[in-house]
């Protein structure tokens, strides 16, 4: 599937990719409805009312992914809430073993997400995986999300590398997509970031259900 001998960088989505989305789904779908629900003395049914429309009008946009946007919508400490339940967040299956082995074969690793700084920092304490890498970019650091241009055109000016030489691998459909007319050679997607959910079918893209299809020695 690879060329490993043509890629220098290896770029990383975080939640989906490297680490198992079950976490974020069960966090916004099920414990901030219901922390909203009892701040306000709502229903579960009646918070889901309030918070749906505004969650999918913030999708795509950098709003979406921020901590300190939804902490004002709810009267939430989201951070706070992270850490009570971060005994949830998990790597996927083969995506520690991945980054082992890029590692061991020397090339350059990245981890370039949407996460909020809150976010990463509570997931990277919890997993120790920062460890593996050699540059961890929040796209708020950039004032865009990887859906936009506007974010690899900042991220390369901030820290360049060789697009025809760098591997990206993403769960999100637009974000690939994104990946892909900036020029980055190798664009991959996830087929299974929740591990308790079926994988999708994604067209159009290099696949794989897991990191761990796509280690340097497996190919």
């Amino acid at each position: 599937m690879l060329n490993w001998d043509a890629i220098d960088h290896v770029l990383l989505d975080m939640d989906g990719t490297i680490l198992d989305l079950s976490f974020d789904n069960r966090f916004w779908r099920e414990l901030v409805p219901q922390r909203y629900a009892q701040r306000l003395g709502l229903s579960l049914e009646a918070a889901i009312a309030e918070l749906e429309p505004q969650f999918r009008n913030t999708q795509g946009l950098l709003q979406w992914y921020c901590l300190d946007h939804w902490g004002a919508i709810t009267g939430l400490d989201l951070v706070a809430m992270k850490r009570e339940v971060r005994h949830w967040i998990a790597p996927l299956d083969g995506a520690v073993d991945f980054l082992e082995a890029v590692r061991a074969h020397g090339k350059s690793l990245w981890l370039v997400t949407n996460a909020h700084r809150g976010s990463l920092e509570v997931k990277l304490a919890q997993t120790g995986l920062g460890v593996h890498f050699d540059c961890v970019v929040s796209s708020h650091d950039f004032g865009a999300p990887k859906e936009h241009p506007d974010f690899w055109a900042r991220l390369s000016a901030a820290f360049p590398f060789v697009r025809e030489r760098a591997l990206f691998v993403d769960d999100s459909l637009p974000v690939l997509h994104a990946a892909r007319a900036y020029g980055i050679s190798e664009v991959v997607a996830i087929l299974r970031p929740d591990s308790r959910l079926p994988p999708r079918e994604i067209e159009g893209f290099k696949s794989v259900l897991s990191l761990g299809q796509l280690r340097p020695n497996q190919q």
